[in-house]
């Protein structure tokens, strides 16, 4: 097929349940390609000599060369490929924003549409699972080095799994009870439905990863301790799960959570299945979610799904300066949640028994751009309004918790209270110890956690074998 003939092909756009129906259960949204879909969208493929496509990746997938076998209908081979640089396609395929990454530098975004890269590498990864066409497993002999990994979210498991497949002695120390991270614990069930992270996980298993859970590191164990346990160095990767708030009045008045709190309850306990789960989860009539990134979206559709009245974003910018991606928005905007926007909380009122009834906000505009480069907020003199809620959810952001920091010595932070790490090798200041994911950098995406799980996990190999 030459190029003339490979753009006139459309752009395939990934199925969906109906809104009307998805509101009311947990099931994934996403429905995803068919094989004869995926082998159509795949020869829009340009097959470019200089793919641009890959530059925006940031675990360097050879996108070319596994969506040339997809429109060949060689789906081994689109395996294989895929999963020489990736150890959690299905997850990526699902949740990585690859409008702004991989998609965003595609040649045919210039001319149109570019080629749905998720949306096949989602497909090949549910393609595998469903024929069990590979099982990853050491074809290395043992290097009888010992690697620890602190946090099983997405760095620490695209770390092991490399460092596994280089013949290392690997274990994850894990502070729940599962392992997963964010993949389990905060995106929702019908966005990446957690058998899938689970599959995924259960391949690094097969190359002989070992857990430690319900193991919180400078508690439980310290670093020190694991290093004289004779690891040979270790990649600290915890998350973000320390919530951030607005420290506004009423802020502590009942039936107002962070975010990490409502979603953990939902995702990792089940809270929606109480009472035949242990942990319950409130949520009332009226839910404001502060926020616009893709936790407030999660946090909203999530709510959504808990059957109550209304659920509105509160939002200070607009929507064009939304940091969620676009398909969320999208999402929760067909599921029938309101956008609040140009709009911000100032205070909370409560009843007498201590519950959250109502929230005061005020009007903002739009002023001069900020370190960010979006246009800064400013509030509008005189135009506070009360807004009647039962539950506010508060998704501003997450840090990491900095225990690590404090039990360990010669560990340097930023000014920001993230670990300094070596941007080539992830290697903190202290030889030995690397570190990626949110404790190295601002709330990071999957796709960015993994590409420095993957980055250290180069670094650590030399480093082990070089000692």
């Amino acid at each position: 097929m030459n190029p003339q003939e490979r753009l006139k092909i459309p752009r395939h756009e990934v199925p969906a349940q109906d809104p009307d129906i998805r509101r009311n259960n947990y099931e994934e949204v996403a429905i995803g390609f068919d094989e004869n879909t995926a082998i159509e969208e795949a020869q829009r493929c340009l097959q470019c000599k200089n793919p641009l496509c890959m530059q925006g990746c940031p675990v360097s997938i050879n996108i070319p060369k596994f969506i040339a076998e997809i429109a060949k209908g060689a789906m081994d081979e689109a395996i294989r490929t895929i999963r020489n640089t990736n150890s959690l396609p299905a997850v990526c395929g699902r949740v990585c924003p690859q409008e702004s990454q991989c998609e965003k530098t595609c040649v045919l975004a210039k001319k149109g549409k570019s080629v749905a890269i998720g949306a096949l590498e989602r497909f090949i990864a549910d393609y595998d699972r469903k024929n069990q066409i590979s099982k990853e497993e050491v074809t290395v002999s043992s290097t009888g080095k010992k690697i620890g990994i602190i946090g099983a979210g997405p760095a620490g498991l695209t770390a092991a799994g490399y460092l596994a497949k280089l013949g290392h002695q690997v274990t994850i120390f894990e502070a729940f009870h599962e392992a997963g991270g964010v993949l389990i614990y905060g995106i929702p069930e019908f966005r990446l439905p957690k058998d899938i992270v689970r599959s995924e996980i259960k391949a690094l298993e097969n190359l002989g990863v070992e857990y430690s859970f319900n193991t919180l590191v400078g508690r439980t164990i310290t670093i020190e301790e694991l290093l004289a346990d004779h690891f040979s160095a270790l990649f600290v990767a915890p998350g973000a799960g320390l919530p951030v708030f607005m420290h506004l009045p009423g802020e502590n008045l009942c039936g107002v959570y962070s975010a990490n709190e409502f979603l953990t309850r939902v995702n990792l306990m089940k809270a929606f299945e109480f009472p035949k789960v242990d942990t319950p989860v409130f949520c009332g009539k009226r839910i404001a979610v502060i926020g616009g990134g893709n936790t407030a979206m999660d946090a909203a559709r999530t709510a959504l799904r808990m059957n109550p009245e209304e659920v509105y974003i509160i939002y200070r910018r607009t929507e064009k300066e939304m940091p969620a991606r676009l398909e969320e928005i999208h999402h929760a905007k067909e599921e029938g949640i309101k956008f609040l926007e140009l709009t911000n909380p100032i205070s909370y009122a409560g009843n007498d028994n201590g519950w959250v009834q109502e929230m005061e906000c005020i009007r903002m505009e739009l002023g001069e751009p900020d370190a960010s480069g979006r246009r800064r907020p400013v509030a509008v003199p005189g135009s506070n309004f009360t807004l009647p809620v039962d539950t506010v959810i508060v998704a501003i952001g997450a840090k990491t918790n900095d225990l690590i920091m404090r039990t360990t010595q010669g560990l340097e932070t930023s000014k920001w209270g993230y670990l300094v790490v070596d941007p080539e090798t992830q290697m903190t200041t202290r030889p030995g110890i690397f570190a990626g994911g949110d404790i190295a950098s601002a709330e990071a995406t999957v796709i960015s956690a993994m590409g420095q799980g993957r980055r250290a996990g180069k670094a650590m190999h030399d480093y082990v074998l070089n000692r």
